[in-house]
């Protein structure tokens, strides 16, 4: 039987990485072919090669048996392949019929047919179990919601193919599932689906067949039924790979950070976080578990001083910070691994080593006098870069050059690197590998146990249970419950987290 498609002796290089290195993939039509590796074993780049954003430097692509170049995203179109991207590619101010049907609008009597979009689009969702209204305006959806949206975009264009890069990476653990039983109907109706993740246990529970990259090359073709997440490490890291436990407890210090009956204002005006008190103690880690749009973003943000406070307080250390200015803030002990690494964590025309000093620009270790010294800026990305395995040809590259995981080690490098009495960590671990969640897990509890307090919020609820001395769950912007991770387990958070336990049962 004709493969659906095959990728042949695919190299591409950039300066000083050799990104793709002769890589030979073949994929069976109507099959969910999962693509795994750490970040920057090709992943992506092979995929905008075979999406024709990229071209290669040598080897070739077969598509149903022809030999085919793709110049750009509209020939790969055109060939029926369509692609979901880790950053969304829409239009915030349109809505999503508008976003789905661009470029290939329905016409009536020559002028657009919106209302003819709007339901050629509601019937393609129904059709897939794609729970979307097309007349919803995007910038007002919420992540899982953006990505049924670039779904469709590509399922409107009679894709045949689909690549999924990092699909789940934004996803809370319930939108994971649903967005699972998608790809299934997609399949069972003769789509072939690429799938690229670092996640094992959605490899385990998606994959017909599987193939690992490590270091640009193809390293191993596995089938799910005759394999272990154990293998498919080894295969993806080169070396065995344990999970990060807790470990000792520790008798919590300080209070570092101080929350008091907090509100805070979220979309349209609405309340939030609505009465939220915590505290986070030197020497702990207090887990926050919720479904995304419960209020915990808003609540990290007005921590953070990215959002006004409505009423309550908020102190670091000694010092209230209700309505402070985040230079203040950092200056009290704050350091942000923020959620979005993108638009809030990094600047991506800006260099790597401009990157690591952002927000520490005034600390003396940077200075010579008055002025930034370059040299100790360019010796401390150095230094950050080797700590934290950020793979770079130079630091003085853009931010923009870097994969999706390699960014995150950025951000997680600069607020780790600083010795603030708090760390708030928001999906630290969000688009990364399993390589890297085990060095990140690692830096969080070696900063608890150099005495930080850490305040941890994950969509991830191993990653909570693993981490947290305590476990606040959040619901409708309030607090419902403290848990305790050594006798609560996943159903009993998620039970909290869909308000089908009582109040602070």
């Amino acid at each position: 039987m004709t493969p659906e498609l095959e990728l042949r002796g695919i190299t591409k290089e950039f300066p000083g990485v050799r990104a793709c290195d002769g890589i030979d993939l073949t994929v069976k039509a109507g099959e969910i072919h999962c693509i795994v590796g750490e970040n920057g074993a090709g992943k992506t780049t092979l995929m905008s090669i075979l999406y024709g954003l990229l071209q290669p430097d040598a080897g070739h692509i077969v598509i149903g048996g022809r030999h085919t170049s793709i110049h750009s995203p509209l020939e790969a179109i055109d060939l029926g392949i369509g692609m979901v991207h880790q950053a969304f590619k829409l239009f915030p101010t349109l809505t999503v019929a508008e976003n789905v049907v661009f470029r290939q609008e329905p016409s009536r009597r020559g002028v657009i047919d919106r209302r003819g979009a709007s339901r050629r689009v509601r019937e393609l969702a129904d059709a897939y179990g794609l729970s979307v209204d097309p007349d919803a305006v995007v910038e007002e959806l919420p992540v899982g919601v953006l990505q049924r949206v670039e779904i469709l975009k590509a399922l409107y264009r009679q894709a045949s193919v689909l690549i999924l890069d990092e699909p789940t990476a934004v996803l809370t653990p319930q939108e994971r599932d649903r967005f699972f039983e998608v790809i299934r109907r997609l399949r069972d109706s003769g789509r072939t689906i690429l799938f690229i993740t670092h996640k094992l246990a959605e490899v385990m529970a998606v994959a017909d067949s599987i193939t690992v990259l490590r270091q640009g090359r193809s390293v191993a073709e596995l089938d799910p039924a005759e394999t272990t997440p154990e293998e498919i490490s080894r295969h993806m890291t080169g070396r065995d790979v344990s999970p990060v436990r807790r470990g000792r407890t520790h008798t919590p210090g300080k209070v570092v950070l101080s929350v008091e009956t907090l509100e805070v204002e979220g979309f349209h005006g609405l309340t939030a976080v609505d009465g939220v008190s915590l505290e986070v103690r030197a020497g702990e880690v207090v887990g926050i578990a919720a479904v995304a749009g419960n209020g915990q973003s808003e609540l990290v943000e007005a921590i953070a001083g990215l959002r006004p406070v409505v009423a309550g307080t908020i102190h670091i250390g000694d010092q209230k910070v209700t309505h402070a200015d985040v230079a203040r803030r950092r200056r009290a002990g704050l350091s942000y691994i923020p959620e979005d690494r993108h638009r809030v964590g990094t600047v991506a025309a800006a260099s790597i080593s401009k990157n690591l000093m952002m927000g520490y620009q005034r600390s003396a270790q940077l200075r010579r006098g008055r002025w930034l010294s370059l040299a100790a800026v360019e010796r401390h990305a150095r230094q950050l870069c080797e700590h934290y395995s950020i793979k770079t040809h130079s630091v003085d590259a853009a931010a923009a050059s870097l994969s999706g995981g390699n960014l995150q080690r950025i951000v997680v490098a600069r607020e780790m690197s600083h010795d603030s009495p708090l760390l708030i960590a928001e999906q630290p671990t969000r688009g990364v590998d399993i390589g890297a969640i085990q060095f990140i897990h690692t830096q969080i509890l070696d900063a608890r146990d150099h005495g930080r307090g850490v305040l941890l919020i994950s969509a991830e609820l191993n990653e909570i249970q693993a981490l947290s001395s305590r476990i606040l769950v959040m619901f409708e912007g309030r607090i419902v419950a403290e848990l305790d991770p050594d006798t609560v387990d996943e159903a009993d958070i998620g039970l909290h987290m869909t308000g089908g336990a009582k109040v602070g049962a």
